[in-house]
């Protein structure tokens, strides 16, 4: 890879992995708009890795409750703690279970299509404006149960779309529930880790087995610009959503799935 495709690729999953405009149709779309070749597992892995990086630290207090929640399960001693971490888990289960199977059918590359993008983009994004816009703000975090964050987990697996936007959707998701704005992005992005390190380990056995992996300076420069772009992308969208909407967002969506219609049709 030459050092502007790495940039560029690093940079691009750390915008869009939590932001509601979909990573996986970006990372698809950069080699195809720059003329350049795929970059690769490693280098996948890699940006993953750095982006999980980012959302733990961001959310390091909810991190660390849930991990002595994890730590009081297992010592038979439940507490608020375990059953955020137990929350976490219900609303992941949904889309490892489906991505798995998708990924062992070999089905995971059919659906990376820049046209399936394309309207995906379009649509998912008219219906997190719709839902943003018309559902009202009546819950908060405290109000998670099983029963919505299993909803949640559910409305999750057609992530697996890309242009969808795993962020996108399941904020879109708590939102058509109730939740306040600020709340559903804290959690999807909670939800967000599981499924990251999960993909990354997926990818990470495929690697290893087909002794691919190859840890250099690329990697790890790629890795620490996602980790840095995806922390100040984080912050920022938090810092935004607690005074206005998910407005601009869709507005970006529907910009680039249009270009895209156009490009294909035209």
């Amino acid at each position: 890879m030459s050092l502007l495709h790495l940039i560029v690729v690093a940079m691009v999953q750390g915008l869009t992995e939590f932001l509601p405009i979909s990573s996986s149709a970006h990372l698809i779309l950069v080699p195809l708009a720059g003329d350049w070749p795929d970059q690769g597992p490693t280098i996948d892995i890699a940006v993953h890795l750095g982006t999980l990086g980012a959302v733990m630290l961001y959310f390091r207090k909810d991190v660390a409750v849930m991990a002595m929640g994890l730590l009081s399960l297992l010592l038979g001693r439940p507490d608020a703690g375990a059953r955020l971490f137990l929350l976490v888990m219900a609303g992941t289960l949904p889309a490892l279970a489906a991505g798995y199977l998708l990924a062992s059918q070999g089905f995971m590359e059919v659906l990376r299509s820049p046209l399936i993008i394309a309207w995906t983009t379009v649509l998912f994004g008219l219906l997190l404006w719709a839902v943003d816009r018309t559902c009202l703000r009546i819950n908060s975090m405290e109000q998670l149960g099983f029963a919505a964050v299993l909803l949640i987990g559910l409305a999750q697996i057609l992530a697996l779309i890309p242009g969808t936007s795993r962020s996108g959707i399941t904020i879109t998701a708590a939102r058509a529930l109730g939740f306040e704005r600020v709340d559903a992005a804290r959690i999807s992005l909670l939800l967000s880790m599981p499924i990251i390190l999960a993909a990354a380990g997926y990818a990470g056995f495929g690697v290893v087995q087909g002794g691919q992996l190859s840890l250099g300076l690329d990697a790890l420069v790629a890795a620490a610009l996602a980790f840095l772009t995806a922390l100040l992308a984080v912050a920022l969208m938090m810092r935004w959503l607690r005074h206005a909407s998910y407005t601009p967002f869709v507005i970006y969506r529907l910009a680039l799935g249009a270009g895209l219609l156009y490009w294909l049709y035209a």
